[in-house]
């Protein structure tokens, strides 16, 4: 019980894996930076908010002080929403040590410039400081639950990478271990974007054919953008890439897959939005996506056009009717 780690955000996907590390043996500080809802998840043992049902183990605390986490362990790992990523570490940055380690849950860009996570990180902390990124087919419950589970952590570091997979791997949790930080977050990016143009086509009634084609040509383009990117082709047939895209395009647990579902039932984005009441990923990250087609000259055809369904008032039906005419070309 001597390996310690600070999880930084107490939203679904921060409580499931700071349950994970605590079942695993590490001692868990949780953070959340609203004072009332973490004093309800120490008062109940349990994060009812998103995650009802699912007890905490004795070994997980929780916080609402960030001085406190980095007084607990030199190795963060970041579970915010894209937007908040770079707020949470410019916040903590005075607390920490020269030895800190910085790892991330979040899916997405930094909505300030588009840039990778990852360049967040380099900026506030040097390129030196040990950074990963964890990604992969993992929706929060299952893996509170303890359904087995198999994701990807891509390090800077070799031994950060090892470090992380041991406090988390375990049980029914499988991790494996990558170099390819940038893949990693271009998949966990870009799925979301995609998630909801399945959720469009689900929700104007296409059946299974559509959603397979979507995702099959979906994955296609995360591999034009990621490798543009630097990003290393493999990746993006393994657990962050395929796996993810699978997982999200496919399952209502999917916020994301959900919103679109909403737009092609003929809702608002902000109506969807509200009635699924957590963030979704997918709408910035439709975007910071798109800005990069556009900047680096990559064809993306589904994201343009998820991007304009969701930024410039398209109708989700002439959207899959824009992709059904475009010009015939090869498959590769």
């Amino acid at each position: 019980m001597n390996k310690k780690i600070a999880l930084l955000g107490a939203g679904s996907w921060g409580t499931a894996l700071a349950i994970l590390a605590a079942r695993n043996g590490c001692q868990v500080l949780l953070w959340g930076h609203e004072a009332k809802h973490i004093a309800a998840l120490a008062h109940d043992k349990e994060n009812k908010r998103y995650l009802s049902g699912l007890a905490f183990p004795d070994n997980l605390a929780v916080t609402d002080n960030l001085a406190d986490c980095a007084a607990f362990s030199n190795t963060l790992l970041v579970c915010s929403p894209s937007h908040a990523f770079k707020d949470v570490l410019v916040q903590i940055k005075p607390h920490l040590s020269d030895q800190v380690q910085i790892a991330w849950a979040t899916k997405g860009f930094n909505p300030e410039d588009g840039s990778l996570l990852h360049k967040v990180v380099a900026d506030l902390f040097g390129t030196q400081t040990p950074a990963a990124i964890l990604s992969g087919p993992t929706f929060a419950r299952e893996v509170a639950a303890n359904l087995p589970t198999a994701i990807t952590i891509a390090a800077n570091q070799p031994d950060f990478a090892r470090q992380l997979a041991d406090m988390l791997h375990g049980g029914r949790f499988r991790t494996y271990t990558s170099s390819d930080v940038i893949g990693v977050e271009v998949g966990g990016a870009v799925k979301n974007v995609l998630a909801i143009a399945a959720g469009i086509a689900d929700g104007l009634g296409f059946g299974a054919n559509t959603r397979a084609a979507l995702i099959t040509r979906g994955l296609n383009e995360t591999i034009r953008l990621g490798v543009t990117l630097g990003g290393k082709p493999d990746t993006f047939m393994g657990l962050a890439g395929l796996g993810d895209l699978l997982l999200t395009c496919t399952d209502n647990q999917s916020r994301n897959r959900r919103l679109g579902l909403a737009l092609g039932l003929g809702k608002s984005r902000e109506d969807a939005i509200t009635e699924i009441g957590q963030e979704v990923e997918g709408v910035s990250a439709a975007k910071q996506t798109y800005r990069l087609a556009q900047k680096y000259g990559i064809e993306m055809p589904i994201t343009e056009q998820t991007y304009k369904v969701l930024y410039e008032g398209l109708s989700p039906l002439a959207a899959v009717e824009n992709l059904l005419a475009r010009e015939l070309k090869p498959e590769s």
